[in-house]
């Protein structure tokens, strides 16, 4: 059986660099968004010159796709870790609470207003897909969702041809809808909690989330 490979000192010091420059680019995130990102700024902080740097990423949008690479696979990997733990709809929805509101920059900048100008590789978006294989999966364990009214059984329709998002998993179009639902509203509830939106209004956005949570899951 052949060796694994080892990396060398120069790839090292390589993915050791790229690791801090991924560090200073979430904290200019934080302090000003990802519009705002600047490799010269970083190159700076770090004491590079900025030609320096770019031999370490080819540009802003290769460094934004590597965060929201790490963004995604973060994300997904916490939902599988608790699929495999034996959580069910709800555990899910609490995991991916606790995952964003760990890291809010990190949740903003793949859930929050898009970058102008970026537009993300497609290795992305198959990233993405497995947060959501994990939510169909659940779905799919459920009992039977009662029977739906005439706009929701037209969506269902719709769904039997438009299920790239979702991986082209097999599973029933109620199911998928199911999915959409529940993704679509447990973040929306996220995004206005993160963004600031319920500051000031006297209410537990935690209780909130809940609550619509309960309503997805039924009776």
């Amino acid at each position: 059986m052949p060796e694994a490979r080892t990396s060398t000192p120069r790839e090292r010091y390589r993915t050791q660099v790229r690791a801090e420059i991924k560090e200073h680019a979430w904290e200019q995130i934080a302090t000003a968004g990802a519009s705002a990102l600047s490799l010269n700024a970083i190159a700076k902080r770090m004491g590079m010159s900025g030609p320096a740097l770019y031999r370490y990423f080819d540009g802003r949008d290769e460094l934004i796709t590597e965060l929201i690479r790490d963004a995604y696979r973060s994300q997904a990997d916490t939902l599988r870790a608790a699929a495999d733990a034996g959580a069910g709809l709800a555990g899910l929805a609490h995991a991916l609470r606790a995952w964003a509101l760990d890291d809010p920059q990190r949740y903003l900048l793949i859930f929050g207003t898009p970058v102008p100008g970026y537009r993300a590789p497609d290795d992305v978006t198959e990233i993405a897909a497995e947060t959501m294989a994990v939510i169909v999966g659940a779905c799919a364990a459920l009992p039977s969702a009662p029977p739906s009214d005439g706009a929701a059984d037209a969506f269902d329709a719709h769904l039997e041809d438009h299920r790239q998002w979702a991986g082209d998993d097999p599973a029933p179009s109620p199911v998928l809808h199911r999915a959409l639902s529940f993704w679509s509203r447990l973040h929306g509830v996220l995004s206005l909690e993160l963004a600031g939106q319920y500051t000031g209004m006297g209410f537990d956005p935690a209780l909130l989330f809940d609550a619509e949570l309960k309503d997805l899951l039924g009776p």
